[in-house]
């Protein structure tokens, strides 16, 4: 374990120069795993634990859109895909990859094949947590255990498939064989991780939803409209206010500061946006600093628990999500990105 200084706080992360991924087959050696679902985490994660040499199955209902999904990216009914119950039954390891409805329905049926010496991985820590609104209490004589990589499985395999990683968090809730530990490094090395940093479930997940609702995709996507939305208003055409708000932001600034940090950014702009961008940072920061507050409260409580999983139980609730993603993609800014994303270079 390497003691890595970030911002002045040293902590403790593994990297794959101390445990690389021969060690990580060692461990795995006897082990098979079952990746339960195949909807976000499941492809990447099951594609790059196989691809890196492990003993891999996927269980998923059959003759669902992800079945299909799964049978297309080549795994095949009866070696390594199974339905889930049949693929819990076979697994030592079983990786609980459904998204947080799909667990709490399916618990039941893969509690039952949680025999002593198992192990219980999840990629989110919601189930565990929030147990008592879920119902989701593993056995004592399991473990049970997380790896959260930082970004979509897309991004997972992606990366993978270009020779780099995804960090990714790591956590042993359940140490019931001794061998949690390894298990989860082993894991997280396998599913393709860049550097793999500790956490536990409970921080995971008030981290996870926070982003989510915030910086990842709430805060991002509000912040987006209301700038989009103030171009228009002042006679500003949809391509000036997308670029303006969207494609410049996502195709430059972003990818050069996941490369060099927001200080190059601002060291590498003209002195004039280095000027406003400096005068208004702390506007914006102090303006949505109480709606962090008010989130992260939301997520601690369990408000934020409590309003997914009662969602997620109306029967129309798909119909109704549909409803509100079909608002966003026909709004007036994201036709206007359809069609700034076709005129790329890369398309045309």
């Amino acid at each position: 374990m390497a003691k890595i200084n970030f911002g002045g706080v040293v902590e403790n992360v593994v990297t794959r120069e101390e445990f690389p991924l021969e060690k990580a087959r060692e461990v795995l050696k006897d082990e098979t795993i079952a990746v339960i679902g195949y909807g976000v985490q499941g492809p990447g994660q099951s594609l790059n634990l196989k691809d890196n040499g492990f003993n891999v199955i996927v269980g998923q209902r059959k003759n669902s859109p992800t079945w299909n999904k799964a049978e297309k990216d080549g795994w095949v009914e009866g070696k390594n895909l199974f339905e889930i119950e049949e693929a819990c039954k076979r697994a030592t390891i079983i990786q609980y990859l459904l998204s947080d409805a799909g667990q709490i329905a399916m618990w039941p049926t893969v509690k039952k094949h949680l025999t002593p010496g198992k192990a219980l991985y999840f990629s989110h820590g919601f189930g565990i947590t929030f147990n008592q609104q879920s119902n989701i209490i593993p056995p004592k004589d399991v473990d049970v255990i997380l790896i959260a990589p930082k970004g979509s499985g897309t991004s997972l395999r992606r990366l993978f498939v270009a020779g780099k990683g995804l960090n990714s968090s790591y956590a042993v809730f359940q140490d019931a064989t001794g061998r949690a530990r390894e298990r989860v490094l082993a894991l997280g090395v396998g599913v393709g991780s860049g550097y793999l940093f500790e956490t536990d479930f409970k921080r995971e997940v008030y981290s996870d939803l926070t982003g989510e609702r915030g910086v990842l995709m709430g805060a991002i996507a509000g912040i987006m409209e209301a700038q989009y939305n103030k171009l228009r208003s002042k006679g500003h055409s949809p391509s000036e206010a997308f670029n303006e708000t969207v494609e410049e932001l996502t195709q430059s600034l972003l990818p050069l500061v996941g490369e060099n940090g927001m200080d190059w950014m601002y060291a590498n702009t003209s002195t004039t946006a280095q000027r406003g961008a400096l005068d208004w940072k702390n506007r914006f920061r102090d303006a949505v600093a109480p709606v962090f507050d008010d989130l992260y409260e939301s997520v601690a409580s369990g408000n934020e628990a409590r309003i997914t999983i009662e969602a997620n139980r109306q029967p129309d609730y798909r119909v109704k999500l549909e409803k509100e993603l079909e608002e966003i993609r026909e709004s007036e800014m994201w036709k206007t990105g359809a069609t700034v994303r076709n005129l790329r270079p890369e398309n045309s």
